[in-house]
């Protein structure tokens, strides 16, 4: 028959197989429930064709079984996730990533037939008080399995899906003790900035504090803020990719970098340089030409203002690590100074870096009253977050305001 293939034994080849004129290997290839790719292999045909059918019955016997709501969720995951083409890269590998970490091996080998409201309630709270993981992290776990549930719920697998209402229960309770992430006071700030520049064992880290306090940018986009991103002349920092850092195989949980887009298209964002941003990126430079500069190289780019010890950008772990040795080691030399001079210490508690884009998002919002120019700057897509800093921001403004009034204003 025209056209049809042939091994080199000549026998005949069935539809997806092949032979490999480099070894002589049999490929059988195929496309999974999810429409992949894939390939199996032997060196022998009897043997490839075996694995064959074993492959079409396991491949029925996944789709007969989830019809049935006797499949795992890992199934069910698998499932949805195929189905999000649209995804980032870096948004897909952070949820496979986080699914993998905290679901897959425990809660994900449960049917989806039988999980239950209270299941996924345990499960929540078996993570945040067992494993204590943060809200927030929470919070993106529910943003992969509530879909996850809601395609077998579609599918019509389950009636319901359990996983309704389990955030809002758990938000409802969690606020009662919740710690609010609060930006630093002005004295705290001033404080933080002047003890690093006064350090030399933490000086070099003037400069990227600097620009985090000063900027508002999210810790990805500084750290892969490169020299060509930043306008000397015109006094602007082009805020135009930003760097993540998560596993990159399914094998492992060593961590890389990569280059991807702003967390969102608002992201995208051109900020102007304050004074004492331009002054401390010129100072870099200027170290950097003495020093040397960054040679990195991550997906192609090239030339990252920030990096460590080791001539490889930071990774944020290692900066809040850095925030926690800068803030214990002034709180130890503030409450000495306080002894010495009869006075309570102005210590500055626990934050993370995260917390120094809300620091300048608050400086900002109490200075700027044009809630659109503000969220243009911090690149928020959403304007109720923004909304929500400003009134902030506002009331504390406006008991300031009061304060400063005592005594000046007659009523009587």
């Amino acid at each position: 028959m025209a056209g049809t293939r042939k091994d080199n034994k000549g026998r005949v080849l069935k539809t997806g197989e092949y032979q490999r004129a480099s070894d002589g290997r049999y490929v059988y290839q195929y496309k999974d429930p999810f429409g992949k790719t894939r390939c199996i292999y032997s060196k022998d045909l009897m043997k490839l064709r075996e694995k064959e059918k074993l492959l079409i019955k396991d491949q029925l016997d996944g789709i007969d079984s989830y019809i049935a709501g006797s499949a795992d969720l890992n199934y069910v995951f698998a499932r949805y996730i195929s189905t999000k083409s649209e995804l980032r890269e870096t948004t897909y590998t952070n949820y496979t990533y986080m699914y993998d970490r905290f679901v897959r091996d425990g809660f994900g080998k449960n049917k989806i037939g039988s999980i239950k409201y209270s299941d996924v309630l345990y499960f929540y709270y078996h993570l945040l008080n067992e494993r204590d993981l943060q809200i927030n992290i929470l919070e993106t776990i529910h943003t992969i399995l509530h879909p996850t549930f809601n395609l077998a719920v579609r599918d019509e697998i389950i009636r319901l899906n359990p996983s309704d209402g389990v955030m809002a229960e758990i938000k409802k309770k969690s606020d009662k003790n919740k710690v609010s992430r609060h930006a630093l006071t002005k004295e705290q700030q001033r404080a933080f900035l002047s003890y690093i520049r006064n350090r030399p064992v933490f000086y070099r880290w003037s400069s990227l504090f600097t620009l985090l306090l000063g900027t508002g940018c999210r810790i990805g986009e500084a750290v892969g803020l490169r020299w060509q991103d930043c306008d000397f002349k015109e006094r602007t920092i082009d805020i135009n990719h930003s760097l993540t850092y998560y596993p990159r195989r399914k094998d492992t949980y060593k961590c890389e970098f990569k280059v991807s887009k702003p967390k969102t298209e608002a992201g995208i964002r051109v900020i102007p340089m304050i004074e004492q941003v331009y002054e401390a990126l010129q100072e870099e430079y200027e170290l950097q030409l003495e020093e040397g500069f960054n040679t990195t190289c991550i997906d192609g780019m090239s030339g990252f203002i920030f990096y460590n010890r080791n001539g490889m950008v930071h990774n944020p772990a290692a900066i809040n690590r850095a925030i926690r040795r800068i803030y214990e080691a002034y709180n130890n030399d503030e409450i000495e100074k306080a002894k010495a001079d009869n006075r309570e210490p102005m210590l500055i508690r626990h934050f993370s870096v995260h917390q120094l884009r809300h620091t300048f998002c608050t400086r900002f919002c109490e200075n700027e009253t044009n809630v659109k120019v503000i969220q243009e700057i911090m690149g928020h897509s959403d304007i109720g977050t923004t909304m929500n800093i400003y009134a902030e921001a506002t009331e504390n403004k406006k008991k300031e305001v009061f304060n400063n009034l005592q005594g000046k204003i007659k009523i009587s």
